[in-house]
């Protein structure tokens, strides 16, 4: 069987291509992508070459090509291995960690099954929104805390949403960009400032009566997460939700994490609990379920923030802005859009 992917073959250059898919191996399912979401951080740095080979503390290394990215996507099971029993041929499912491609093999667990109330383009944004979702989780927030998002690419924008349908009373959203504030105060966030700003704490203490409960950190950037630490109150929580990709920190951790008390959270999606949910502490799949509830609830809506939707044909397009764009929006691939006669 023959399918297309995307596929970065050397840093700054993407191209659709084509390959030959084997047989389907026991416990597998073989899903039609009808959508795939962009994770631009992730995304740029594997574009780039700056991603690590893995996240394992014990690996290290840089970016090798080709490889392929997009672990966010949706689509209808096209048939099932040996052994399979919660999926069946027919289904809608969300699936993650799979790639930008119109035919991806997915092991049964990394597939949620949702109904027809439910659009492929929004389920194709969860798989991405179950990161935030974790970080959140591990701050242990509480109804009527206070919150703040540092960063407003994919990540900080689905933590807005699920910050609200959590309860903070108070979500201030943060970014350098005028755009990405502005959508952030349409989807849920009460207050967006300007790190960069001359006042920028004094904002963000006067709107959040005093300071930051939990914040989530998506920039994985030291100046960011030190701005963060100065407008949290005394035993905040921050997520480290960004991936740093680096080591070089300079923070003064005896005044603004030991001496207020601040607990740091590692919040990498890879540092979850494999088998069994506690408080806290879910799995990937129980994750996914929960936002599958919470949007056929109507507590969430992720669809208003796809801003762009491509064919996977204008890959090598949209990656060069990826690389090049400060501002890049939420973008997904319609794999309809590369069939015969599109």
């Amino acid at each position: 069987m023959e399918r297309k992917k995307i596929v970065f073959t050397a840093p700054l250059k993407a191209e659709l291509q084509t390959e030959q898919i084997g047989e389907l191996q026991a416990g597998m399912v073989l899903v039609k992508t009808l959508y795939s979401t962009v994770s631009s951080g992730t995304e740029r740095a594997n574009l780039i070459g700056k991603e690590t080979v893995s996240p394992n503390r014990h690996e290290d290394g840089i970016a090798t090509y080709p490889r392929c990215l997009g672990y966010s996507t949706a689509g209808i099971v096209e048939a099932v291995g040996e052994g399979v029993t919660r999926v069946k041929v027919g289904d809608r499912v969300a699936s993650i960690w799979t790639i930008h491609t119109n035919y991806n093999i997915v092991p049964e667990k990394n597939l949620t099954v949702i109904d027809e109330s439910i659009s492929l383009s929004e389920a194709a944004i969860w798989p991405i929104a179950s990161f935030p979702l974790a970080a959140i989780r591990k701050t242990r927030l509480e109804m009527g805390e206070t919150a703040l998002v540092m960063g407003l690419g994919v990540l900080g924008l689905t933590a807005i949403q699920l910050l609200r349908a959590a309860g903070a009373s108070v979500i201030v959203a943060v970014d350098p960009i005028p755009e990405k504030r502005e959508l952030a105060l349409k989807i849920g966030a009460d207050y967006a400032f300007d790190p960069f700003a001359e006042d920028f704490e004094a904002n963000v203490r006067r709107a959040s009566y005093g300071g930051i409960n939990v914040a989530i950190e998506v920039t994985g950037n030291c100046r960011a997460l030190d701005m963060v630490l100065d407008c949290m109150q005394y035993f905040g929580r921050v997520a480290l939700l960004g991936c740093t990709r680096t080591s070089d920190f300079n923070i003064d951790y005896y005044k603004k994490v030991h001496a207020p008390g601040i607990t740091l959270v590692g919040a990498h999606t890879m540092a979850r609990p494999q088998v069994d949910s506690s408080n806290g502490w879910w799995t990937e799949r129980a994750d996914m379920q929960a936002i599958y509830r919470l949007v056929k609830s109507g507590r969430l809506s992720f669809a208003q923030l796809i801003e762009e939707t491509h064919s996977p044909k204008e890959a090598p397009e949209v990656y060069t802005r990826l690389a090049n764009e400060k501002a890049f929006p939420m973008v997904q691939f319609d794999w309809s859009l590369c069939e015969e006669g599109n």
